[in-house]
């Protein structure tokens, strides 16, 4: 019985984790390294992502400097986030990059109140599937006779209870990124 609380306790900790890295991918207006993670640079051949290429860094509220440990990747790094669908302009100087995060419009603070609402969504669902998973575990343990009725009904509370935990977690990271969204 323990394994499988143990089971679904660390798939729902994935789960949040989950929803923290989508959560980083959703721009403020302050600079965020982590808005790069998901950018990859034609390396001599091969797609890397882009922070095991340079270092990244914050250069002050609202804009990222990177610079490339190899400064030929200048125009494959500026091309490789013009093209990213992320709405930044990479400016070059000497050997730097720099990246300015634009002002947040009402309207595109709406369009990410509600990207990060469906993400939070998700992580529910996740969560709720995880939870379904493991009361289906715990019931073929009791029709198996494993367990006792009592035990099965012990262990779907417990299963609830995490599982109450974790949404109350996806609710509070959702609140904390709208207010966050929401800050001018």
């Amino acid at each position: 019985m323990n394994e499988i609380l143990n089971n679904a306790t660390s798939r729902m900790d994935k789960s949040i984790a989950s929803l923290g890295q989508a959560f980083n991918k959703i721009r403020t207006g302050r600079a965020n390294p982590a808005i790069l993670d998901d950018i990859k640079v034609d390396y001599y051949g091969n797609l890397t992502v882009l922070n095991q290429t340079a270092s990244i860094s914050v250069e002050d509220g609202r804009s990222l400097v990177i610079s490339p440990w190899d400064k030929s990747l200048i125009p494959e790094i500026e091309k490789a986030i013009s093209n990213s669908n992320l709405g930044l302009n990479p400016s070059t100087s000497s050997d730097l990059i720099r990246i300015t995060m634009p002002a947040l419009t009402e309207e595109t603070r709406q369009d990410y109140i509600k990207q990060a609402r469906a993400e939070a969504e998700n992580s529910r669902v996740s969560i709720r599937n995880i939870r379904r998973d493991a009361n289906q575990a715990s019931k073929e343990l009791q029709s198996s006779g494993e367990i006792s009725e009592d035990d099965l009904r012990r262990i779907e509370d417990l299963i609830q209870k995490e599982t109450d935990k974790y949404i109350g977690l996806v609710d509070s990271e959702l609140k904390a990124k709208e207010s966050d969204l929401l800050e001018i």
